[in-house]
C-alpha cells in the first residue's frame, strides 16, 4: 500500500497545490511538447525548474521515483535500442551488432526527455485532486458538441486514481514470482507470461471489484464539482511557463 500513497494526491500548502488545476493542465502540455525540441541546455533547465517545484511542493525524490522503478526498464530498453539502430561511428562492434556513438547520444536525448514528461505527469498528480481535475477535464470539454464531458471527465478521474492500482498489482505479482523462484527461469518468454497474464487478469478483477462497488453506491457522472478559480497568480505562472518553453526550444 505504501506504492499506492506514493502515486497518489499528497496534501499541501505550496503554490503548485494552489495553483488553478486547468493552468497546471496547460502547463503539462507545454513542457512535455518543449521537451520534444529541447536539446542538452534547454532539458538540464526543464529538468532543473521540475525538480525545484517538487522539492518547493515537499515532495522527496527518492520517495516519488520509488514507485517509478519499472518505468527505468523500459527506459533501458529504449536507450539500447537507439544506440543499436541509429548509424554513425562504431563504439562497440559484436559481429553484425554495433553500437553507435550518435546512438549512445540520441537514446540518453530521448531517455532524458522521457523523464522531463514522467516528471511533469507526477507533478500534476501528486499536488491535486482528481475530483479537481475531473473538474479541468469536465470544464474543458463542455464546449465541444457530441462529446459528453461529464462522462470522459469521470474516467479521466478513474484513470487516475488507478494508476497506483496498476503498481501495487505489479509489485505484489512480482513478490509472488519470487517466492516461487520464478526469476531463477532462463527462457525470458516463460518469465514474461507468467508474470503478464496473472498482472492482467489481477487488473480486470480489480476493475470489476470498482465497477461492482460503484454499481452498489448508486455512483452517477452527474455529481457537484468542485469550483475552479484562477487570480493573477495563475497567469503570472503561464507567462513564466511560456517564456522557459521558448527558452528551452531556441
Amino acid at each position: 500500500m505504501a506504492e499506492v500513497s506514493a502515486l497518489s494526491f499528497r496534501p499541501g500548502n505550496s503554490f503548485l497545490h494552489r495553483m488553478d488545476v486547468r493552468f497546471k493542465i496547460v502547463f503539462v502540455i507545454l513542457i512535455s511538447l518543449a521537451s520534444l525540441k529541447a536539446r542538452g541546455p534547454g532539458l538540464f533547465m526543464l529538468t532543473s525548474v521540475l525538480m525545484m517545484g517538487l522539492i518547493h511542493a515537499g515532495l522527496h525524490l527518492k520517495s516519488v521515483l520509488k514507485p517509478l522503478r519499472y518505468v527505468f526498464f523500459f527506459l533501458l530498453f529504449v536507450f539500447m535500442a537507439r544506440s543499436l539502430s541509429v548509424p554513425g561511428s562504431s563504439v562497440i562492434e559484436f559481429k553484425s551488432i554495433s553500437v553507435t556513438r550518435e546512438g549512445l547520444f540520441d537514446g540518453a536525448m530521448v531517455c532524458w526527455r522521457w523523464v522531463v514528461v514522467i516528471m511533469t505527469g507526477l507533478s500534476l498528480i501528486l499536488t491535486t485532486r482528481p475530483s479537481e481535475i475531473r473538474a479541468a477535464v469536465e470544464w474543458s470539454l463542455n464546449p465541444v458538441p457530441l462529446i459528453p464531458g461529464k462522462r470522459m471527465a469521470t474516467m479521466m478521474s478513474l484513470i487516475v486514481r488507478f494508476v497506483p492500482v496498476i503498481f501495487e498489482q505489479t509489485g505484489e505479482t512480482l513478490a509472488a514470482q519470487r517466492a516461487r523462484c520464478v526469476e531463477n527461469r532462463k527462457n525470458p518468454v516463460y518469465r514474461l507470461k507468467v508474470f503478464g497474464i496473472p498482472l492482467m487478469r489481477r487488473i480486470f478483477e480489480r476493475a470489476d471489484k470498482l465497477a461492482l462497488a460503484m454499481e452498489a453506491r448508486c455512483y452517477s457522472e452527474n455529481r457537484t464539482s468542485p469550483r475552479l478559480s484562477s487570480d493573477v497568480w495563475d497567469w503570472l505562472a503561464l507567462l513564466g511557463v511560456v517564456g522557459l518553453c521558448i527558452i528551452t526550444v531556441l
